[in-house]
């Protein structure tokens, strides 16, 4: 049984701009604030995409794709 994380994502000033979840087999999702989906990391593959399935790098890169509005 995997365990399920949801850990957000703080500008300096403790505002979140998003979460990125986590399915505990190494999986990520990473949300804006208001649930949209930004992009996954596939661990099997070491490969970072975007919400349309386009590869961003090689790595972990979500925080990559979390743009603050202002």
């Amino acid at each position: 049984m995997y365990v399920k994380t949801k850990v957000p994502i703080r500008e300096f000033s403790g505002r979140i701009l998003g979460w990125i979840e986590d399915d505990g087999q190494g999986n990520q999702q990473i949300r804006d604030f208001v649930g949209h989906i930004l992009g996954s990391y596939r661990k099997s593959e070491d490969k970072t995409r975007d919400f349309y399935g386009r590869i961003v790098g090689s790595g972990n890169l979500l925080t990559m794709l979390l743009t603050p509005n202002k």
